[in-house]
């Protein structure tokens, strides 16, 4: 993989999905807020570069309705973790991942530093996934880049499930999408977005 990303753009996108709530990752620390955070929290937050909260990442996200479940020590922001119901943009930027409406895309979790070991993703994601279930939804839909092992293992300790994979090349701009059968089932695919690709880049899918 290293080899060949100095040649050209390769990734491997592993699809895991978690379908049940866990009921040992739903109590969170005492004196601890957690819940969705409205717009004028997010703005608040993001004032702290530390939070990775940027002005353009914040239009873009509320624009599309995505949502932020956080938890909250007093006025710090411990964890949070993004949610999704459309097609959100990943890396490369020019690309988004499409998925099944029945499910919820979580995206950019983050943890500071300082409340790290707590458990704090883990409990912030079950309590949204509750609370996405209780809306209708089916559970969870995500992806982890193939050499990212360790976020992997800590997936699927936490109950995610693989359920498919795409790989993606791209090479003297032209883009070769490739997608393992389960994927159609869950309609789990990269989409070009044209506001964002660069002039003369075209794509091919298989």
């Amino acid at each position: 993989m290293k080899t060949i990303n100095k040649l050209a753009l390769f990734k491997i996108l592993r699809g895991i999905l978690l379908l049940k709530v866990d009921p040992a990752f739903l109590d969170y620390p005492a004196g601890y807020t957690p819940g969705f955070l409205d717009e004028k929290q997010l703005r608040h937050f993001a004032r702290d570069p530390q939070n990775e909260l940027d002005d353009g990442f914040l239009a873009e996200a509320l624009a599309k309705g995505d949502r932020c479940y956080a938890i909250l020590d007093g006025e710090n922001l411990a964890a949070y973790g993004w949610y999704s119901r459309l097609p959100t943009r990943i890396n490369p930027p020019d690309m988004l991942l499409d998925f099944d409406p029945d499910y919820v895309y979580m995206y950019k979790g983050l943890t500071n530093p300082r409340y790290r070991g707590q458990r704090l993703h883990a409990i912030g994601m079950n309590r949204a996934l509750q609370c996405y279930m209780e809306e209708g939804v089916k559970g969870i839909i995500s992806y982890v880049e193939s050499t990212n092992a360790d976020s992997l293992k800590s997936c699927f300790r936490l109950g995610y499930q693989a359920f498919g994979s795409i790989y993606l090349l791209r090479l003297f701009g032209y883009s070769l999408r490739l997608y393992s059968p389960a994927c159609r089932r869950y309609r789990f695919a990269l989409r070009d977005d044209p506001s964002a690709r660069p002039d003369g880049m075209s794509a091919r899918k298989v």
